[in-house]
């Protein structure tokens, strides 16, 4: 099976200053995997790296088997269309209602509306747990969890292969947080589709099928996560010993 991604040897740097040593990797289809890092260890640079918004210094990065170090603007564009991106802090339109929102990337590639495009926003508002009138509110309108599952409807919008989420529970209470793990877990089911998804939320590992944890430039670890407690890394170490991840230690 070819992998949805793939890191080899990639170092990655924002002037003299190196973030990745070496990174090798792969996210294999329909996988949920979990990236974990402390705070400057570049768990966003990867996500970067992987939408072509930053080429590496060295190592190559493959999307189902292409390397795209040698694409025109055009493929690299093609390329981000097959993935859906939601954002930490959602970044919804505020000016646009959700079901707008939702519409915006089809009209946007597609250069058409019609009301197939509608249908469509509404089939992904329900695929992200939300209620028809959902549709017709404003971003200021909904509460934290809501625009969290608004933001995955719109990623789903163009029925990417791979989606990316910057902190999908980030700022959330724990039942709204629980929600969103759960339709994370139900998407991926229903699907098929791979999820990448950045984390400080240690709940979530629950739903990941591995976990990638980042520490001092290079992947301390690579597996399930319920065996990270085996890996000798320090940072690792003090990270299942607090209170948050104690239920790693197992």
């Amino acid at each position: 099976m070819i992998p949805i991604i793939e890191f080899k040897n990639v170092v990655s740097k924002y002037g003299t200053k190196i973030i990745h040593k070496n990174l090798s990797f792969k996210i294999e289809p329909g996988e949920i995997v979990a990236l974990v890092g402390g705070s400057g260890s570049g768990k966003t640079t990867i996500i970067k790296l992987i939408l072509l918004l930053l080429k590496p210094a060295s190592g190559k990065i493959y999307f189902k088997g292409k390397d795209t170090s040698h694409l025109t603007p055009q493929e690299e564009q093609e390329m981000r269309d097959r993935m859906g991106v939601v954002f930490q802090f959602s970044a919804l339109f505020a000016s646009m209602t959700v079901g707008e929102n939702i519409m915006y990337p089809v009209i946007k590639r597609r250069k058409v509306y019609n009301e197939l495009i509608k249908e469509n926003a509404f089939v992904k508002l329900k695929l992200a747990g939300l209620d028809e009138e959902v549709f017709y509110m404003y971003p200021e309108e909904l509460s934290g969890g809501m625009k969290k599952k608004a933001a995955l409807a719109r990623a789903l919008a163009l029925d990417p292969e791979l989606l990316i989420l910057d902190e999908p529970t980030s700022g959330l209470d724990p039942i709204s947080a629980e929600e969103v793990d759960h339709t994370i877990k139900t998407l991926r089911d229903l699907m098929g589709i791979t999820v990448l998804m950045v984390t400080h939320d240690l709940s979530s590992l629950k739903i990941a099928d591995k976990l990638l944890v980042l520490s001092k430039g290079k992947i301390a670890f690579n597996g399930p996560p319920k065996e990270v407690s085996k890996a000798k890394d320090e940072w690792i170490q003090q990270l299942i010993s607090t209170s948050r991840g104690e239920f790693l230690n197992a």
